[in-house]
């Protein structure tokens, strides 16, 4: 066995011990600098060595090997040599004064003397001076006016000067970056216990909302097995397989067009528990913060759930494939019991239990009474109650307002990788997003006349849907007038131009399981419990007959959402449910297993015209001064940043409040708004923060839902802050 022993700084003493077989006596080695001493045995006559190796390692590695089949103990020491290097110091031996500098194992560096320039010129000071030159570089190139408003916010609170003593003079920042830096978990839970002594009553379920659910593979064909058991949705195996096969991607998360289920070769299916939805990415959380401090009052697996859904499947097919309404009444009424308190949902339409299935063919067969006997309290979390304005912009062309404010390097890398008809068509072979269509037409969401929302002394009007600006004309705002922008399409109008625009797959969907009306007839709307299309539209379809239960709408405002859009025509095009190709020839698309055919190339018909027309959102224009803002082509509102005022708010304050038509039970509506105030240095917003899904974490928000798990949601009262009752006042609801 080798035996180590330093003696200096610049010998080391090296002691190879061999075992024999038989019992031999050997001297210790002489005190000198170098010495090899031990008892030899005679070798077999006639015994023929190997030559030895070329190489330096080899030779030492073959020489310990023949030594020490004959020597029992042998004693080298290494050298260190003014450059650095070693050397073998081993008298009557094959090792004496061999030089070890051609190993690079044996060179110590770090015994060199650094000087000045070596460190000047070296990595340590290089690296972190070009991230200074660079960082100065980019401050004084960029333009401020084209700044995100985050940006702006973050900017402004920075020193005029870069210098230090006015950085930490600037209190506002370092409070800023403490509060940013701060952990902020489980501490709303904590000091509610703290100040009321809150615990654990109500059972919860959570169900996320839309693209919020993770989504896994469970497809076994050749085509998903790569995927297996995978995250396509959610977490960054997503990210992975977008940018190694985004085509096989595309395929395995689209609904077959005609079925409204899975297409062929592929199974995709919702994640399941508190994970499916508590983060999106790992560091990215959605539900974390919420599950984080209902734990600290008490609950667990037991009294808290998460309805995870496919959230790509219309509503209808979500029960017809995976029976997750039957599944959902059954956990309620089984946490119900478990508990021995009514359930808390966090969020979701309650008209499906009701619904007799013998009756209307579809349905829970829960009765009137069972909302009331089962539901607590239905907690509305930044509901898209009457839809989403960036909904109908993704099914028309495949952009909204987080696409066209890209830098234009980044617009055309999107474009490239991902183009707008892709999105387009991915989005319209999603129906259960469909669900986030307008609802109410012109009665709620204005004509060209005017909208409720529209800003005092408004110089546009949100009245006016889509504005679709001439070719040639200029975007300048003096060239922009009633001859030059046309047509200008109100809700009414804008519905079906959207639709014609789509493909009759994505129509047929439309219809059998949505309605986006307006119902009046109280009769009509008594009809409408037993239409399923019409449980997602809450101006079609009444509250359940729940007197004791409650409903709490809770969501942001103050955040520029938007509304209302600036749009260019371009030239049609073939329609994608003709052919996938883009010039003269049609083909067949192999790679995609629904199509069922083989690689053969046909000649379009002679009368086979593109019917579909390309569209755009006008980004380049962006008109200053104008009330409401218009920029990159987006008219701007209030909202959440991504669902307007209108649809948060108008069923809560005006059409659900008190005994309605769309209330006949009187069930008692709570409505709070959370003003958004973020923290600049804060990516999430911090504690005081509205926006539509980071208010998940905000404090205000998290207050609210414990104290009505709780019991306590006496303590949740009305809080409005935006002008949701003046605008209310100016819709049609007679």
């Amino acid at each position: 066995m080798p035996r180590k022993k330093v003696q200096s700084d610049d010998e080391i003493e090296i002691t190879i011990e061999h075992p024999t077989d038989t019992p031999s006596s050997s001297q210790p080695p002489s005190p000198g600098p170098s010495s090899l001493k031990g008892k030899t045995k005679s070798g077999k006559k006639g015994e023929k060595r190997t030559p030895p190796p070329s190489g330096l390692r080899q030779r030492i590695k073959s020489t310990v090997e023949e030594i020490s089949k004959e020597t029992e103990e042998l004693h080298v020491r290494l050298k260190r040599k003014d450059d650095g290097h070693y050397k073998l110091l081993a008298p009557g031996t094959p090792f004496n004064e061999i030089d070890l500098s051609e190993s690079v194992f044996f060179k110590h560096d770090g015994h060199k003397k650094s000087n000045w320039k070596s460190w000047l010129f070296g990595r340590k000071f290089v690296f972190p001076l070009g991230v200074i030159l660079g960082i100065c570089i980019a401050l004084w190139a960029v333009d401020l006016t084209t700044l995100p408003a985050d940006m702006k916010d973050i900017w402004t609170t920075l020193p005029a000067a870069l210098d230090p003593r006015d950085l930490l003079a600037n209190l506002t920042v370092v409070e800023g970056a403490r509060r940013a830096l701060e952990n902020r978990d489980f501490t709303v839970g904590e000091s509610l216990v703290e100040q009321y002594g809150l615990h654990k009553h109500h059972p919860i379920v959570l169900i996320p909302g839309i693209v919020s659910t993770g989504l896994e593979s469970w497809g076994t064909e050749s085509v998903a097995r790569p995927f297996f058991r995978k995250r396509l949705w959610g977490t960054s195996t997503m990210i992975r397989a977008v940018l190694t096969n985004k085509e096989r991607w595309i395929q395995a998360l689209s609904i077959d067009p005609e079925t409204g289920l899975d297409p062929p070769g592929f199974k995709i299916r919702a994640a399941q528990g508190l994970d499916a939805a508590s983060e999106f990415i790992q560091g990215y959380w959605i539900w974390q913060k919420i599950v984080e401090n209902l734990a600290t009052l008490g609950y667990d697996t037991n009294s808290m759930d998460m309805a995870a859904y496919d959230w790509r499947l219309a509503y209808y097919n979500l029960e017809t494939r995976d029976a997750y309404f039957t599944r959902l009444k059954t956990r309620i009424e089984n946490m119900r019991r478990h508990n021995g308190q009514k359930v808390v949902l966090c969020s979701h339409s309650l008209k499906w239990v009701e619904s007799d299935p013998k009756e209307n063919g579809f349905g829970g067969g829960g009765g009137a009474a069972w909302v009331d006997e089962n539901i607590e309290s239905w907690v509305n979390v930044a509901g898209t109650m009457l839809g989403v304005s960036k909904a109908m912009t993704a099914f028309l062309s495949g952009e909204m307002r987080d696409t066209v404010e890209l830098h234009p390097a980044g617009s055309w890398v999107l474009e490239k990788f991902f183009s707008r008809r892709e999105r387009a068509k991915l989005f319209r072979r999603w129906p259960g997003s469909t669900s986030m269509w307008m609802k109410g037409g012109n009665r709620i969401w204005g004509d060209d006349s005017g909208a409720p929302d529209d800003p005092p002394n408004a110089t546009d009007t949100h009245g006016r849907f889509f504005s679709f600006r001439h070719p040639g004309t200029s975007e300048e705002e003096s060239s922009l007038n009633s001859g030059t922008v046309s047509p200008n399409l109100t809700l009414n109008e804008a519905g079906p131009y959207v639709l014609t625009h789509t493909p009759p797959s994505f129509q047929r969907m439309m219809e059998s399981n949505y309605s986006v009306g307006f119902e009046r007839d109280e009769e009509q709307l008594k009809k409408n419990d037993r239409d399923h299309t019409k449980w997602s539209n809450p101006l079609e379809v009444r509250l359940p007959e729940a007197p004791s239960m409650k409903i709490y709408c809770l969501y942001g405002h103050g955040k520029e959402t938007e509304r209302s859009y600036w749009y260019m025509q371009g030239e049609y095009e073939h329609d994608d449910t003709r052919s996938d190709a883009e010039n003269e020839d049609a083909y067949c698309d192999t790679s995609d297993p629904s199509n069922g055919c083989d690689n053969s190339t046909t000649l379009r018909a002679p009368l086979d015209f593109p019917l579909s027309r390309k569209h755009w959102i006008d980004s380049v224009v962006t008109v200053k001064g104008s009330n409401p803002e218009v920029r990159s082509g987006v008219k701007f509102g209030d909202g959440d940043g991504t669902i307007p005022v209108i649809s948060l708010g108008s069923m809560c304050v005006k059409g659900w409040n008190g005994t309605t038509k769309w209330n006949p039970a009187g069930i008692e509506v709570i409505t709070q708004e959370y003003l958004h105030s973020p923290e600049s240095m804060d990516l999430r917003g911090g504690a005081q923060t509205a926006d539509h899904v980071d208010i998940l974490g905000a404090t205000p928000l998290n207050t609210a839902i414990l104290k009505i798990a709780a019991g306590r949601g006496d303590l949740v009262t009305q809080q409005i802050g935006s002008e949701i009752f003046e605008y209310v006042k100016k819709m049609d609801w007679d």
